[in-house]
């Protein structure tokens, strides 16, 4: 999708964006008012790499991403399990409603079947993981992305810019004049 085609990619935030949250939000409600349920979102992995593909795109599957993060936060003291899957390609329809073949796009094994793709996402769900990534090997590198975007947690935040941000006048040990 080019960036000019504006209703085609508006089309993408109303399916990614209004009505995912529609859809989590109704069901959080429900859920929350039992004090059970679940609730599994499907994002993509395209979500943690802006560059790589449509803009429009991405930031529409991390909205995903973070929209089940937070309500996480929110929902699991009262019950409710949250989930979000962020697979890579995917052996379905979509490529074939683009009119692009997977098979001449990408390499075979960077495709996973869709139902290797559910069978992994039913298996983090009852793992309860918050976040799975089928295809990703190690558990413990999702679990670095997370500590190394909170440790910025308490300098997100503060009175004044960082010393970096200043003018050169006030740096600490600044010899310019």
């Amino acid at each position: 999708m080019l960036v000019e085609d504006a209703d085609s990619l508006e089309a993408v935030v109303e399916l990614n964006v209004i009505a995912a949250h529609r859809l989590a939000i109704s069901a959080a409600q429900v859920f929350a008012s039992r004090g059970q349920g679940g609730i599994v979102n499907v994002s993509s992995i395209a979500s943690l790499h802006p560059e790589k593909v449509n803009a429009t795109c991405t930031a529409s599957k991390a909205f995903i991403l973070n929209l089940t993060q937070g309500l996480h936060a929110e929902l699991a003291p009262k019950g409710v399990k949250l989930q979000v899957v962020l697979p890579g390609a995917t052996r379905t329809e979509f490529f074939n409603r683009l009119g692009i073949s997977v098979d001449e796009r990408l390499p075979p094994e960077k495709v996973m079947d869709a139902i290797d793709l559910v069978d992994a996402a039913l298996a983090g769900f009852d793992r309860d993981e918050l976040v799975t990534i089928p295809s990703l090997p190690e558990a413990e590198d999702w679990n670095d992305f997370v500590a190394a975007r909170l440790a910025m947690e308490p300098n997100l935040s503060h009175r004044t810019p960082a010393v970096r941000y200043r003018p050169c006048g006030e740096c600490a040990g600044s010899s310019a004049k």
